[in-house]
């Protein structure tokens, strides 16, 4: 693989090397245990092989155990990896639309639907809601991480590395597979509470699980979590005239309070009950029956749009107006997300089988509040129903696996199966009211005798014109071959044959990997793959209007209206779009592992990602020659269009970094050190020329425009380090993390609006006591020093956005925390 050789980054990359080889320097004079963590056996990315540890594996995994997830004092799947893992990264907003619902996650850079998401080794499907108009994962349709109780797992392997011949599409950037608690005794009981330091954003978070037996020693592990997050509001003081207009002076202006008026510049308020079993009987001749599942209902409320009184939106001049003092129009979302799997799994004729059948679902009901369709004046319904979005997933594997004594030292581990999926992605339309044109036109003031846009406040309802549904089929066949040719060598093989219907075809991807001890303790290994993702349903259909960040204007931020047009549709295709193809990867990996003794490891892997007919999304496209094609077609004018292209060919280039040591001090307890690094740069390698529907608009259009272009590349820390302690003594526990987010970058298309926002540390720690063997207490705090981004966010006229949007750790400032924990 060509070397990495950014001159910008050296420093990053030498003090993670300074930072991780003083970590293990106590390691010459410590007396030292096995390490359980260290040597835990994984089954992610090995198929039917024999048993590996991290070290082991030819491929990078991280393992991150219930003890890890529950001291971090997150809340929600998402945050706690990105709490734990330098190459996950979650930012504050990633955009507009319903990307702030299920906010868009990154892995070595890409997007999360570039990663696939396992529970128990079975796909997990994903989010019904796109991250449509999103600036970080845009085009997305992730797995929503936060709908998997945390209380169920028992650890989580997380593959960094291309699969799809292993898995199929998706597994590009890797591989996290959910692994649920299989314990038939006992359980657990928990409760936090916290709240940031500025007073607001209260988060209750209660947990329990509870393990019993079946017959034959099977066992059922039952879990619940729910949560209840009220929103926090980072915003500063609106500015300009709220009240008066130009020429018309309102004396109201002089005393509206203005700090604060645009509740939008934070999180919302969420609601979250997630459940789960996992069950496993066993039956005669040693066949096992099993099953999992797990059912979430999750409620969402956020501030996404805000207009001033004196805006014609609010009926500014009609004095029946319900908003005189202007609209915080509101989205709520209600989502049911469901998966169970059922299976069995034995011995026949020598072989290991495994056939399953997992059924999921996801379904979302859009809705708003606290807004009006301005067209149909103050008699306007201010509650609707916009949409909504159902996705459906049945997955059916037969899998089998055994080893064959070919006369080496160690037998050859041999896979194969056969996959059949199912999908299904729905789009119901709305109230009429949320997207009809009314007539209504105002009477009085300064907008007299005009008629407001049609549509809602912020956003429209789904018209049955923009409603509709797909389906597809997938089958597939894979192969999976690897063995130790001597000691010191082991290599792997994988195939893998798919075919879709809806016209995507047929492809092949093929893994051989491999992993050579050179001493005892110390390994090369490497990897070579190529992947692919079909295009989601979502992508392909969706179609809706809402309001986006248009840019910077007068050196302030503008929101446009934005018409996502599904690329089927005449308007997308006069406009350029193009039926959208599967994003085709290559990866190469190549690293080492260091473990002298058991209670150290040292693993380093470099890698290159090259992905070709990358699905993003296209520039914001508007101006009266977009206005003449959207109104020609029915659409309203004023509109901004975008669509789903395959725009661009990336290649992304990084480095993993873990060092891992535990350390015996005696009656001083013991300490496990950490330190964790990820550095990844994405490049553009080739954009698709701009169609000539565009060429023929003017130069002014393009395709991908620079703003985007930066998004994709810089708009994500190219760093991260965490270092990490976490130290036992008696009944004490302390967990102290700090966390180096790298530089990165807001970009415009105009130069001059670019926002570079330095790196920061941040500091976590969570104290826990055993006041009894059952009982535990805890205090801590994320983010305990109270940094912030840097002040250099481009506001909007509301004083939103002062920190920018895209901070991978949030604008909340310190949160504190207390939680209390009952085992038994």
């Amino acid at each position: 693989m060509p070397a990495i050789t950014s001159r910008k980054n050296n420093d990053y990359m030498a003090y993670a090397a300074l930072s991780l080889l003083a970590s293990s320097l106590p390691l010459q004079a410590a007396e030292t245990d096995s390490d359980p963590t260290l040597n835990t056996v994984v089954v992610t990315g090995n198929r039917g092989g024999q048993p590996r540890t991290v070290a082991d594996s030819p491929s990078p995994i991280d393992v991150i155990t219930a003890e890890q997830l529950q001291a971090t004092g997150k809340v929600g799947l998402k945050e706690i990896l990105a709490r734990l893992l330098p190459s996950f990264n979650l930012p504050a907003i990633n955009g507009g639309g319903t990307s702030w619902s299920v906010r868009g996650v990154t892995m070595r850079g890409l997007s999360g639907d570039q990663v696939l998401v396992l529970v128990n080794g079975k796909r997990r499907h994903n989010t019904a809601l796109i991250n449509n108009l999103a600036r970080i994962g845009t085009a997305a349709v992730p797995v929503n991480l936060d709908l998997i109780p945390v209380s169920a797992i028992d650890h989580i392997e997380v593959l960094r590395d291309g699969a799809s011949a292993q898995y199929g599409s998706d597994a590009i950037a890797g591989v996290i597979n959910i692994i649920l608690k299989e314990t038939d005794h006992g359980g657990s009981a928990e409760t936090s509470f916290g709240r940031y330091g500025s007073g607001d954003g209260d988060t209750i978070h209660q947990t329990a699980n509870y393990g019993t037996t079946m017959p034959n020693d099977g066992f059922l592990n039952l879990a619940l979590d729910t949560k209840e997050q009220e929103p926090f509001n980072r915003t500063g003081s609106a500015t300009g005239q709220l009240y008066g207009t130009p020429g018309h002076p309102d004396p109201r202006d002089q005393t509206v309070d203005r700090h604060g008026w645009n509740p939008s510049y934070g999180l919302g308020r969420e609601k979250v009950t997630n459940g789960s079993y996992n069950l496993e009987v066993p039956l005669q001749d040693g066949a096992k029956f099993y099953s999992f599942s797990t059912f979430s209902y999750m409620e969402t409320t956020k501030v996404t749009g805000n207009y001033k009184p004196n805006d014609i939106t609010s009926l500014a001049g009609d004095p029946n107006t319900p908003y005189p003092d202007g609209i915080h129009a509101q989205r709520r979302n209600r989502t049911n997300d469901f998966q169970v799997a059922g299976g069995f799994k034995g011995d026949i004729g020598g072989w290991n089988y495994d056939v399953s059948s997992t059924w999921g679902e996801d379904d979302s009901v859009l809705n708003a509040a606290n807004t009006l369709n301005p067209s149909l004046g103050p008699t306007s319904p201010t509650s609707f129903n916009l949409a909504s979005q159902i996705f459906d997933q049945w997955t059916n594997n037969l899998d089998f696996s055994r080893s064959f004594n070919i006369g080496l030292k160690n037998p050859l581990q041999a896979s194969f199966g056969f996959e059949h999926r199912f999908e299904r992605y729905e789009i119901d339309p709305g109230d009429f009211d949320s997207y009809t044109p009314g007539n209504y036109v105002l009477p009085s003031g300064p907008y007299a005798g005009q008629t407001p846009l049609p549509g809602l406040a912020s956003y429209n309802g789904t018209s049955p014109a923009d409603a509709g549904s797909m389906s597809r089929n997938n089958v597939a066949s894979y192969f999976d071959l690897g063995t130790d040719l001597t000691d010191k060598l082991y290599v792997g093989v994988a195939g893998r044959y798919e075919h879709y219907t809806q016209d995507i075809g047929s492809t092949w991807s093929g893994k051989f990997s491999t992993r050579y001890e050179i001493a005892p303790g110390l390994a090369l290994r490497g990897t070579i793959n190529n992947g692919f993702r079909a295009p989601s349903l979502a992508q392909t259909i969706y179609s809706s209007s809402t309001f986006t960040s248009g840019g910077v204007v007068n050196g302030e931020l503008v929101s446009v209206p934005v018409k996502v047009l599904p690329v089927d549709t005449p308007e997308a295709q006069a406009l350029g779009a193009k039926k959208l193809k599967p994003e085709k990867s290559t990866n190469y990996s190549f690293g080492f592992t260091y473990e002298p003794v058991d209670n150290y490891r040292l693993t380093t892997d470099f890698y290159q990602i090259g992905i070709r007919d990358r699905i993003v999304s296209t520039s914001l496209l508007g101006g009266p020659a977009v206005s003449q094609i959207l109104v020609a077609n029915g659409l309203a004018p004023s509109l901004y269009a975008q669509y789903y292209a395959n725009a661009v060919d990336t290649r992304t280039r990084g480095v993993d970094i873990v060092n891992e040591f535990r350390q015996q001090l005696g009656k001083y307890g013991q300490v496990k050190w950490s330190a964790a690094y990820n550095w990844n740069q994405t490049k553009i390698e080739r954009m698709e020329a701009n169609p000539s529907e565009l060429v023929s608009l003017g130069p002014q259009y393009q395709l991908f425009d620079r703003r985007l272009q930066k998004d994709l590349t810089v708009a994500t820390p190219q760093s991260k380090l965490i270092l990490a302690s976490d130290w036992k003594v008696t009944d004490y526990n302390v967990n102290l993390a700090v966390t180096r987010f790298g530089s990165y970058t807001e970009g415009d298309n105009n130069p001059i609006n670019d926002r570079k926002f330095s790196a920061k540390w941040i500091t976590d720690l969570d104290l826990a006591y055993d006041l009894s063997k059952h009982l535990t207490v805890a205090l801590g705090a994320n983010n305990l020093f109270n940094v912030y981004p840097d002040k250099k966010g481009i506001q909007d006229w509301a004083g939103a956005y002062k920190y920018g949007q895209f901070s991978p750790f949030g604008f909340g400032g310190s949160y504190y925390y207390t939680r209390l924990a009952y085992n038994f």
